[in-house]
């Protein structure tokens, strides 16, 4: 049995990998499958819950089918310090599939305007209700996956090749290049590095070269670099210590008998031989570059507004009577942290058992 029919028989694998599927397919659909733009405002629409469906109107009892009306905040009680919610029952709004809505790029190349799903009238579908500033929840939600999912796939990319190439050179050279390496392994691993990603954050506020405040775009890459830059000591010292076990092997002399470099060796031969590890790796470590990511945007060192990401969507758990009385704000950005990172975690443990040398002999 091959590693691949190994995976699908563990269930919590299966299930951790549909999810990370569907979750990846929705951010990179985020513009058809969110109903309405990221920063689309609804006019005195601000903190409204999640909009109720209607079959029936409300008005005749005719069967209209699912349908929603037009919700607004309505003016303070001063008495009692509460806002009543003013629903127009008289424009019934049907919710259609591939309803046209906000202009974007499929893709980011192909100019669409239609939706997953939206209204046909006044009336909005706040399947998650609205934010302080009157924006769609699940809209920002769906855009801001694609921030918090995708942080973790460039990390990797940055991270992972600096710690293969840096534990293959340590491990095969030995030497001076062993002790600097490891010397700077050490102290990069003795660092707290939610400290060191709060202190850096801060002091890189504006674009040392412009002297202006970095853009979100810009602030993506920064926080990706910072988090990659101080990740990859752990893989460096594993991969040092294979490397060391590996060099010794017939083949890796067989190659230095021919004449190969060491830099071929270390790439060709060696290297590759770490790849079981490396992918089991590589799994794991996607949900720390979420979670930096996440507390980074949560304390206001991350991505900025108005800008989406689910760190800074829980941002607003600061606020205690958001907790209390608009807990639709927050548990839909904690809920998808959780599942993502629960979900990695259990699709690198399936991998690991499925590749597992023990396992593969069977």
């Amino acid at each position: 049995m091959n590693w691949w029919q190994r995976l699908k028989r563990n269930p919590l694998a299966r299930f951790g990998l549909w999810v990370l599927v569907v979750l990846y397919l929705l951010a990179i659909l985020a513009g058809f499958a969110a109903p309405y733009g990221p920063n689309d405002a609804q006019r005195n629409g601000a903190l409204l819950p999640p909009t109720q469906i209607f079959w029936r109107n409300q008005n005749t009892g005719e069967f209209l089918g699912p349908h929603v009306y037009p919700t607004t905040q309505g003016p303070v009680d001063f008495e009692t310090g509460e806002r009543k919610l003013v629903v127009d029952r008289s424009q019934p709004s049907r919710i259609v599939p591939f309803a046209k809505g906000t202009a974007y790029k499929l893709l980011g190349l192909i100019p669409m305007d239609r939706h997953l799903f939206g209204t046909q009238g006044e009336g909005r579908f706040n399947l998650l209700g609205t934010d302080e500033q009157g924006r769609d929840e699940l809209s920002r939600l769906l855009y801001g996956s694609q921030v918090s999912l995708f942080i973790g796939i460039v990390g990797i990319a940055i991270t992972f090749p600096l710690g293969m190439l840096l534990g293959g050179i340590s491990g095969y050279w030995g030497g001076l290049a062993d002790t600097l390496i490891m010397r700077l392994t050490e102290v990069l691993m003795s660092i707290p590095t939610i400290y060191l990603l709060v202190a850096l954050a801060a002091v890189l506020e504006n674009n040392p070269l412009t002297g202006v405040p970095f853009t979100n775009a810009e602030r993506f890459f920064v926080i990706t670099i910072i988090i990659s830059f101080v990740s990859w000591s752990g893989l460096t010292r594993v991969v040092r210590g294979q490397v060391l076990a590996i060099k010794s092997e017939e083949y890796v002399e067989a190659a230095q008998a021919m004449g190969a470099g060491p830099l071929y060796i270390i790439l060709r031969h060696i290297l590759p031989q770490t790849a079981t590890y490396i992918i089991i790796s590589a799994t794991l470590s996607i949900p720390g570059f979420i979670l930096a990511e996440s507390v980074l945007s949560l304390i206001g060192l991350g991505i900025q507004q108005p800008d989406a990401s689910w760190g800074n969507m829980l941002s607003l758990a600061t606020n205690a009577s958001i907790i209390v009385l608009q807990p639709w704000l927050i548990w839909p950005p904690a809920i998808l942290i959780i599942l993502t990172v629960l979900a990695f975690n259990l699709l690198g443990d399936g991998l690991r058992d499925a590749l597992d040398p023990r396992n593969l002999q069977q």
